[in-house]
């Protein structure tokens, strides 16, 4: 959970920069963390608000030394007159037994009604955190010698996404570290699940996709990228990098059973897997 609420833009992240082939010799240690996305909180319906409660149980019962549980947007549904709704999933992500880091999803930049949250109420909510660098909507996370990069792919006020000229830059300054880099977003960068058409592909397909993966997928060390968005779950490769859209928190097999995914990491090693409550 987040526990620690000082909030600085420039924080002690100082990591040096390494030569081409550091990445391979640096030391890295076990990294552990889920992943969930679109879990669609809506205080209209009791069952999203229990499942994510459940969630929390699940997690500090059976995934005891998890480092952080990571959120991929449209964590609840921002549908609502100010910030019920985003009170109720923090009071609920609070209860995790380890910190936890969010980033925005479509829901969270297309407020209904206009007084719901905004992108500065969500940032004073979910990233003014001590362990985290922000860069306008952006953040990164050092930890155990690996980069989590939360890069903001919305646009405010759609459904479609996009990465601004300075998400991108701040990844690759970060992505020029040469440590072991994993990229949390909301939507995927490919079409993964064989969509056609153009309407569909450009709400759910990150829509300056082949700039990104130009400017971004050329380093080595992004070992990892993790999307929502589509509810479909995906692993494919690009470029090398492993990418990874995660089922949906909001289907359910049933209502016992929602859907996350744990990863990790050893020495670059990914292994992940699907896993359910249950």
């Amino acid at each position: 959970m987040i526990k620690r609420r000082d909030f600085l833009k420039v924080s002690a992240f100082s990591v040096a920069t390494f030569g081409i082939n550091a990445i391979a010799s640096e030391n890295t240690d076990s990294l552990k963390f889920i992943h969930i996305t679109d879990s669609h909180l809506d205080l209209s319906d009791e069952d999203s608000v229990n499942g994510l409660k459940l969630a929390v149980e699940f997690i500090n019962t059976n995934y005891k030394d998890l480092d952080f549980v990571l959120f991929g947007g449209d964590n609840f549904n921002n549908n609502v007159v100010g910030d019920k709704d985003a009170l109720v999933f923090k009071s609920i992500a609070d209860k995790l037994h380890c910190n936890y880091y969010s980033v925005r999803g479509n829901k969270e930049a297309h407020p209904k009604p206009n007084d719901a949250i905004d992108l500065a109420e969500f940032k004073k909510l979910f990233v003014e955190d001590k362990d985290l660098v922000v860069s306008k909507k952006d953040w990164a996370l050092q930890k155990k010698g690996y980069i989590i990069l939360g890069l903001d792919s919305c646009i405010e006020g759609h459904d479609n996404g996009i990465y601004e000229k300075s998400t991108i830059d701040f990844a690759k300054k970060m992505l020029e570290k040469n440590k072991p880099t994993i990229i949390l977003n909301h939507h995927p960068y490919i079409n993964y699940w064989g969509g056609v058409q153009k309407k569909d592909i450009h709400k759910y397909v990150l829509n300056n996709a082949d700039e990104v993966i130009k400017e971004l997928f050329g380093y080595k060390n992004l070992i990892l990228t993790l999307s929502g968005h589509k509810h479909i779950d995906s692993v494919k490769t690009i470029q090398g990098t492993k990418v990874i859209t995660t089922r949906g928190f909001v289907r359910p097999l049933d209502l016992d059973m929602y859907p996350m995914r744990y990863v990790s990491i050893k020495n670059n090693e990914i292994n992940e897997k699907l896993i359910y409550t249950n």
